[in-house]
Order: C-alpha cells, then structure tokens, then sequence
C-alpha cells in the first residue's frame, strides 16, 4: 500500500502554513512522494526569503517539483513586492495584445527569480454578469475572441520566460452569481450558448495552454448531476476526446465549500481523477491531505483509478515539469525590476477608464474623501487599499478630510456637510454596493478602485482603474493633475 500511496501523493498538489519548510511538512512530502505544492501570500516574507523556501521545497521534491501560486494580476497576486501586474480586465481596457503579451513576460520573470515554474494564470472565464462576486476585473473581458486573443498574449509572454501558465475555470465561471468557494454554482444554458460563449475561450487556447484548472460548477447541458470538476462528459469527452486537448487538467482547490462540504475530500479526489484531472488541488489541513491520499492510493488499488489511466496522468504531469523546470535562484537575482515596474505602470495607465465624463477637483480644492473603513481579504484576493493610502494619494494635490465608513448599508451621505466640498468617493473593495448607496450617495466623483461593475451602482461620473495597485493609484494622480488622458475602454456590457 506504500507504493500505491506514494503513486496517489504524485496526483495532488497541497498547501502548508508557515514561512520555512518544517520536519513534519518535509516528511510528509517526502514519504508520499509529492511533488506538487501551492504557495500563497502566508508563505511569504520576501525575496531571499521565498527563494530559501521554493529552493528547500525543490530539494525534497525533486528536480520534476511543481511550485505554482496564483499571480494573476491586480488584486489576485501572491508576491506583493514585486513589479504590480495590471488586472485581466486592465488589460482588456487597455485593448494592446503586445502589452498583455510584455506583462505576461514581466509576470514571469518575476515569479521564476522566486522559485516558481507554475502560475495559474491567466483567467478565460468571460465576465458578462455584472453580479458575479468572485471573477471581475480577473476577467479579460466579454467578447470571446478578443478576451482569449489577450489571455492568450499573456501566456505566450510566460511562456517565452519559461513559466508554465494554467488558463481557468474550465468550462467558464463568468456568468455565475454564486462563489465556488462558498457554494455549488449552476450554469445552465442550452449547449449551443455555452459553446459561443464560455466554452469559446478554452477551445481556442486548447493548443497551447499547458494546463487548465477546472471549475466547481454544474452545467446541465453536459452533466446535470456533478460540477465540471467531476465530471467525465465535461472533463473527458469534451475536453480530451472532442477537443483533444494534451495538456495538464488540474483541479480547483477540493477544500472549496462546493465542493468539500457535498462529497468528502477523499470521494471528490477519486472522482475528479476518474472524470479526467490529472492532478487534485488537496489544499486542506495535514489530516485530509491524508485522507485523499488514503482514498486515491484504495481506488487505484481496486481499479476503480485504471493504473494504465494512472500512468498517463503522471507521464504529463511529468512532461509539464520537465518542460518548465523550477530555476535555482540562490541570490534572487532579478535585474529586471525597473523594467518590468515600467511596463506594468505603463498598463495602469493605458487602462485607466472615464465613465459618465469624469472631472477633477481644481488644484489646491478642498476634497471630502469617502472610503470604506476594512480592507480585508476575501480569502481569494489580497487586501484592497487601505483608507489613508488613498487620502494620502490625494493630499498630493488637494485638501483633504478623510471620512470613512463600516457598513455602506447604514452610511447616512445626507449627514456629510454642505460647505462646498469637493466630495470623492473611493472604492476599495469587490463588493457590489445595496440599495442604501445606490439610492442616497451622490459623490461629485467616484473612483472605482477594484471592481468596475460599482461604476454602475453610484449615479456618479466615475474614473475606474480595475485594481487598486500603487501604479494604479498614481495613474489616478496623473489624471487628476491633467497630466494624463483616461483612455481606457471597459471591456464588458453596460458602459456605453
């Protein structure tokens, strides 16, 4: 059963709490033969630190180690200090493949120095619900064939330095209302809608991409009874047969609430893998890493997992490491950051979008500035920019009085004062505003700092950045001290 165990740790991809690689963490990477592992921003300190600890990892791993992290771009980065990537939908609005194509490449550059050969990015899912919580500004866009044409700029610029991409959600999260990481999304559309719209994307980068991550959604037309991620009429017949794609499928996290909380981590794996992943993201604790080990090693045992379907599944796991090999990087030498920090500005800037015809505050103006008070991660995006950053920006230029609020539902705007200023709402989070805000607030102008879909919520001029990045925010003081056009186009419905 050893063995077995040892095949089933080469089908997962975990997660570890902390900054070093400890003893436990090592022992169970090394006694399950895993070679796949998951960093997010709690892993990381800084450069010399992250590069001892991708470096510690790979010794225990072995030279075909997959290191990943999510760098989209905007809010979803992992590594925070370095070069800030414009969001998908930054680029979208910015409208330059070679641009996506240049910030593709810088993104790569900088995770590789790091220690990392995989990035699950960039996004396909089309974003056209403007009530979608989770996917946003990660998207390139609403329109098929430009969204893909830039995603697929992107990952050719990774590719170029040597990083893997894994393109996501397959088959397409954009037209949802409900988070997969809090509930079962269902897509059901008749089958010809899907394959014009969110099937479209990962068609066209079928060829190329060197992986794709699944969705935890239903789509009934396929597979009334199970989310993509399990199911073999999406994961197999449509993608491997239909489309014959080569590459590597990879689940989305299995700790998800969509999925965990209906059919047990162990069960789920098993299933996933028999639909057609190749590799499950087991992102819980220590004890149901385990447990899905424990379940993978019994299915391959009772040929409920074919041990010839075993073997492809770890030959492309095995060509996707040996293609992209993690880079030993002991000096975190990075002689690009200059660079790279001016191609990224230079995408903040290029998206930056004018909405209902914005104007700025004269120079010298006194500025009432509204922010949300928190700025807490939702668990799938870093912190947005706190409130004083903001007001700090905007002192550059301006008098400013900071007023900051907890809940947008009981903010009474009636109560600010009418004495003739200049009053600037900024937003700094993904939440969609309720009716209290759409109703009452009226801000002379509105800085959509996130989430792009909140232009629409404030009967405002607004000037939306898709993303809240310090580049970001000086691409707004350019604009607002005249030295810089709001070129951008917003790249979904309900802009015009």
């Amino acid at each position: 059963m050893n063995e077995l165990k040892k095949l089933a740790g080469q089908l997962i991809m975990i997660r570890f709490p902390g900054t070093e690689l400890d003893a436990a963490t090592a022992e169970f990477l090394r006694a399950n033969s895993i070679r796949a592992i998951c960093l997010f921003r709690q892993n990381m300190v800084d450069s010399a630190q992250l590069a001892r600890l991708t470096a510690d990892l790979r010794a225990v791993m072995g030279p075909h180690a997959l290191i990943a992290l999510d760098q989209e771009g905007g809010a979803v980065v992992r590594s925070t200090w370095v070069p800030a990537p414009p969001s998908a939908m930054a680029l979208g609005a910015a409208d330059d493949a070679p641009l996506a194509r240049a910030v593709g490449a810088a993104v790569a550059r900088a995770v590789k120095a790091l220690g990392f050969n995989w990035n699950f990015a960039p996004v396909l899912d089309l974003n056209n619900n403007p009530r979608n919580p989770v996917i946003a500004e990660r998207s390139f866009g609403a329109d098929p064939r430009r969204a893909t044409e830039l995603a697929l700029a992107w990952m050719a610029g990774s590719e170029s330095e040597g990083v893997a991409c894994c393109v996501k959600h397959f088959p397409g999260h954009g037209d949802t209302h409900v988070d997969s990481h809090r509930d079962l999304p269902t897509v059901d559309k008749p089958l010809a809608e899907l394959e014009r719209f969110e099937f479209a994307p990962f068609r066209m980068a079928a060829d190329s991409a060197p992986a794709m991550m699944t969705a935890h959604i239903v789509y009934p037309a396929l597979d009334p009874d199970y989310p993509a991620t399990m199911s073999r009429p999406i994961l197999h017949d449509l993608l491997r047969a239909q489309w014959r794609y080569r590459g590597v499928v990879i689940t989305d996290s299995m700790d998800m609430h969509a999925i965990a909380g209906r059919y047990g981590a162990g069960p789920a794996a098993v299933r996933a893998l028999g639909a057609g992943a190749d590799m499950v993201m087991a992102l819980g604790n220590p004890e149901i890493q385990a447990a899905t080990i424990d379940a993978i090693a019994a299915a391959i045992a009772d040929g409920t997992l074919p041990m010839d379907e075993v073997a492809q599944r770890l030959a492309r796991l095995d060509a996707l490491a040996t293609k992209y090999q993690c880079a030993q990087c002991p000096q975190c030498h990075y002689p690009f950051d200059a660079d790279d920090r001016e191609i990224m500005a230079d995408g903040w800037r290029r998206a930056l979008t004018a909405y209902r015809q914005p104007r700025a505050p004269k120079p010298g103006a006194r500025v009432r500035l509204v922010v949300r008070q928190d700025v807490v991660s939702d668990g799938v995006s870093e912190a947005g920019v706190p409130a004083q950053v903001v007001a700090d920006a905007l002192a550059r230029l301006y008098q400013v009085e900071l007023v900051t609020y907890a809940d947008a539902e009981t903010f009474d705007w009636g109560a600010l004062p009418a004495d003739g200023s200049f009053v600037v709402l900024a937003s700094t989070s993904r939440l969609r505003y309720g009716p209290n805000a759409r109703a009452n607030w009226r801000p002379d102008l509105h800085l959509a700092l996130w989430n792009p879909y909140q232009a629409l919520d404030i009967d405002a001029p607004a000037l939306m950045t898709y993303g809240f990045a310090a580049p970001a925010l000086d691409a707004v003081g350019l604009w607002l001290s005249g030295a810089l056009e709001a070129t951008g186009r917003c790249p979904v419905p309900g802009f015009d």
